[in-house]
């Protein structure tokens, strides 16, 4: 075992915290605030090489590991998580899903502009009744021969209006259930393609957060990715990776509520003392950063899991499912430790906590991750 970040990821640590510092903190409560999407700031993470980070340098990205890539997301998102969701669901399910099982003539088309962040993409696979359910798609890409026929609805898709690519999980073969779905490449210039409004988020306001409509949506044949049916298995371990990257954001926004509150507690004064001091609040801090070491290390091991070549739908799934408690417990506590003030958008505590509810619910919410969990253990 060897604990100890390489010298390149400590380079590209660095790297992200001077960018989410010098780039995102300025305006991110403006952002949060007014749903702006962080458009300026998502091109500069694109050119320095965070929207690609694993993406082989033939296709324009960086070619770096997972554990680079999980490094990156915890600092982005120790200062803006709806920057950071951008990233994770290019970089992921996007980028990788396409590197991974693409055609050459795919990639070529698509993976230089999303690697650059000269355009990213979405990942769309959420129904009205296709939520935790992935397998219940009742959106359709009939086979019309040499192109599909897309009708259907999809929802609380990340990135939902600014994205050029959409990954979009449809049902060819009713009859065969889940091995008869589809994963096609649409954009939105496609005739028959609608976005609806934005939605109205408790969290991550930042995010661009759309429904989507498709009416006779043509699609040529060869943009389906892999053989006829494969479109389940591909949403599987394309969301399988994904999870890596929620475990991230989550990890991030508890890093972040706690070096707030820690500064925090040793500047504000009760009782004649900094209230660090207090053994109450003493506390708070030992356990919030026990908990966001025992999440970073999850987070490592699924991120080496994946560059080992190993299987890391369970240890990707332990890290989500642990980070995103903690994301949550963390950010909590560092509003009470910031008393009244934590209730108050200038101390960002309040944003942390409203940002964190979202890591226990997308890709994949808790409930399935210890799914996944609670079958590896019993099956042994």
């Amino acid at each position: 075992m060897d604990f100890n970040l390489t010298e390149e990821h400590l380079m590209i640590q660095q790297a992200a915290r001077d960018f989410a510092q010098n780039e995102l903190l300025p305006g991110v409560i403006e952002r949060d605030e007014k749903q702006i999407f962080p458009t300026e700031q998502v091109k500069k993470m694109g050119q320095l090489g965070f929207m690609g980070m694993m993406v082989d340098p033939k296709y324009g990205g960086s070619g770096l590991d997972a554990i680079s890539y999980v490094i990156a997301m915890e600092e982005i998102s120790k200062v803006d998580a709806s920057a950071s969701v951008v990233m994770s669901v290019n970089n992921s399910l996007v980028c990788w899903g396409l590197q991974e099982f693409g055609t050459e003539e795919q990639k070529q088309k698509y993976l230089p502009g999303l690697a650059s962040g000269e355009i990213h993409g979405a990942f769309c696979l959420s129904e009205p009744e296709a939520g935790s359910d992935a397998t219940s798609q009742k959106t359709t890409a009939i086979d019309m021969g040499d192109h599909y026929l897309v009708n259907g609805t999809k929802n609380w898709i990340t990135n939902g209006n600014t994205a050029s690519v959409y990954l979009v999980i449809a049902q060819t073969h009713p009859e065969k259930k889940h091995k008869g779905i589809n994963a096609l490449i649409m954009t939105k210039d496609m005739p028959g393609f609608s976005i609806g409004p934005k939605e109205q988020k408790m969290g991550i306001r930042g995010s661009d957060t759309h429904s989507l409509m498709f009416s006779d949506v043509k699609v040529p044949k060869e943009n389906r990715i892999g053989e006829d049916g494969f479109g389940f298995k591909f949403a599987m371990k394309t969301l399988a990776g994904g999870r890596i990257g929620i475990a991230s954001q989550a990890l991030g926004i508890a890093s972040g509520a706690y070096e707030l509150a820690l500064n925090y507690s040793k500047v504000r004064k009760a009782f004649g003392t900094e209230i660090c001091n207090h053994q109450a609040i003493a506390f708070k801090l030992a356990d919030m950063a026990v908990n966001i070491e025992a999440a970073r290390h999850l987070c490592m091991k699924a991120a080496w899991d994946k560059d080992q070549g190993k299987n890391y739908d369970v240890s990707g799934a332990m890290a989500k499912l642990f980070a995103s408690q903690v994301a949550m417990d963390t950010a909590v506590e560092a509003v009470q430790i910031h008393g009244g003030n934590g209730y108050v958008k200038e101390y960002h505590v309040e944003r942390f906590m409203r940002d964190a509810k979202i890591t226990q619910i997308y890709e994949g919410t808790s409930e399935i991750q210890k799914i996944v969990i609670s079958r590896s253990v019993i099956a042994g």
